[in-house]
């Protein structure tokens, strides 16, 4: 019986791994079990619903420990076990640690916001969409092949429009979530446009086989890979907000839920990044000499804009926190372009790669911190503009000293050590690449920036007008702070840690 042969049917039963797959699993799952549970759960205890997500969250980034041991992959070719559409190496675990610890600490947020929120919001539908958002974007840094990654990214995209647009009959709401469906669908539609070209020149989807198979293309099929490449790129360009395709950031920030805003500046970014990479240094990489002068000058561009976007609108009293984080955003988005143009020049490429995955783990971490806050302040500042910060201080003296940490660590100051290394590490990337003149823009862009974080961490210390409002921690925004206090503390502390996301493992 050994001895026959495979029947074909056999030979197409692949085994899966499920522990490679656990962490976007289990959100997946946990996001339907919360979505049936609410039809059975009374009005009191849908609050049982958010902390049941919160756990599911907890659990899937706990799944990411055992993945330590070693790279694992599943849903391989058959035949052909190094091409295979999902791959959990150190990068993938980088990014879902990034991805999931993003969306646990959205959901902190979360269960405060709706608890607090005058109109009932669909507790049960917020946190099914959330869920399936993190899952879609766990599924992306581990995806192989591009119709994965498409899948992944819709799957994380989609239910991020409704998360903006959930607060039914407000007009600021529907309009974030119309402009970020039109300018996210607009970006689907050129990236499988993209993808399709690159298909039929290729005449495959895995991200390896691409990179054999494209550079060997001549003839007209060049000029429709290299089409298909520029293509792609600018898809993902939209999902990470460089410049031009910035302009839904400000108002879908200021019209989304505080937490929605503070999901999407990390997880959102986390998710348009690693596509990024992954299409960029592992399908194409023949094809450095297109897209690495193509994002460097998108780079210097989004930078640039962010910075200055931020700094015009300073004056204004009535200027948002959250459009002053949202410019903000635009701006470290720059800088994480940087070491992405740099692997196309960079002997090094895998180095340049981790300079960017460390730079977004310190981003990631405070600004999370800094959401978090200002959803504190928010709580009893509903407009939550900048003047509304003035002599935080003199009535939450840590919350005040954490938020300033925060900005400083944005803005690259100590005792932010941990922001001043990363954006060394993102320097040096850029000069070890032969960049010089984008490392200057990036130095001319960091001292703009100082002048707005400055300004506000200055406002917190100062004495306040009137009467000063009085801001009660609840227990998950507390948690929220400090998890992320922790974070950056920790790291500034110990920067030299950021050196060891600098190994990839992604070639």
């Amino acid at each position: 019986m050994s001895s026959l042969a495979q029947s074909p049917v056999e030979s197409l039963v692949q085994s899966v791994d499920w522990l490679a797959i656990a962490p976007p699993t289990i959100a997946a799952v946990v996001a339907l079990a919360v979505l049936v549970a609410d039809l059975y759960v009374g009005d009191h205890k849908k609050a049982l619903l958010g902390w049941v997500s919160v756990a599911g969250l907890a659990v899937s980034t706990l799944m990411l420990l055992p993945l330590l041991d070693g790279d694992r992959s599943t849903f391989c070719l058959t035949g052909d076990a190094d091409v295979c559409s999902y791959t959990a190496d150190r990068f993938t675990l980088v990014i879902q640690f990034l991805v999931l610890g993003g969306a646990l600490l959205a959901a902190l947020l979360s269960v405060t916001a709706l608890k607090d929120a005058r109109r009932g919001l669909p507790e049960g539908e917020f946190w099914f969409l959330l869920l399936s958002s993190a899952a879609g974007a766990a599924l992306l840094p581990a995806s192989r092949d591009l119709a994965t990654l498409i899948v992944a990214l819709e799957v994380a995209s989609l239910p991020a429009f409704a998360l903006v647009g959930i607060r039914h009959g407000d007009k600021r709401s529907s309009e974030a979530a119309l402009k970020f469906f039109l300018s996210s669908v607009t970006a689907t539609a050129v990236s499988l446009m993209g993808i399709s070209f690159v298909y039929a020149a290729t005449g495959t989807l895995y991200l390896t086989q691409i990179a054999e198979r494209i550079q060997d293309v001549d003839g007209q099929l060049h000029t429709l890979a290299q089409t298909g490449v520029v293509l792609t790129l600018i898809g993902f360009a939209f999902k990470t907000a460089a410049v031009p395709f910035h302009f839904w950031v400000p108002d879908t920030y200021v019209g989304a839920p505080l937490p929605v805003a503070a999901y999407l500046s990390v997880v959102g970014k986390a998710v348009g990044f690693s596509g990024l990479i992954l299409v960029t240094v592992i399908a194409f990489p023949s094809y450095a000499d297109v897209w690495g002068p193509a994002l460097a000058a998108l780079a210097a561009l989004t930078m640039t804009v962010g910075n200055v976007g931020a700094l015009r609108q300073q004056g204004t009293r009535a200027y948002s926190a959250v459009r002053l984080l949202a410019w903000s955003s635009v701006g470290q988005a720059g800088y994480l372009l940087v070491p992405i143009a740099a692997a196309a020049y960079s002997d090094d490429a895998e180095h340049s790669i981790g300079s960017t995955v460390a730079y977004a783990l310190m981003y990631g971490a405070v600004n999370l911190g800094a959401f978090a806050v200002a959803a504190l302040v928010g709580r009893t500042r509903t407009l939550n503009r900048v003047s509304d910060y003035r002599g935080l201080y003199a009535t939450n003296p840590v919350t005040a000293l954490l938020l300033a940490f925060f900005l400083l660590c944005l803005a690259g100051l100590p005792p932010g050590i941990i922001g001043l290394f990363a954006k060394v590490t993102v320097f040096s990337a850029a000069v070890d690449a032969g960049l010089g003149w984008l490392a200057v823009v990036m130095a001319v862009n960091v001292v703009i920036a100082l002048f707005y974080y400055l300004q506000w961490t200055a406002l917190l210390f100062r004495a306040p007008e009137g009467e000063p409002a009085r801001h009660l921690v609840p227990a998950p925004l507390t948690a929220a702070i400090a998890l992320t206090a922790v974070l950056g503390i920790g790291l500034s502390g110990a920067p030299q840690l950021v050196l060891r996301f600098a190994d990839t493992g992604l070639f």
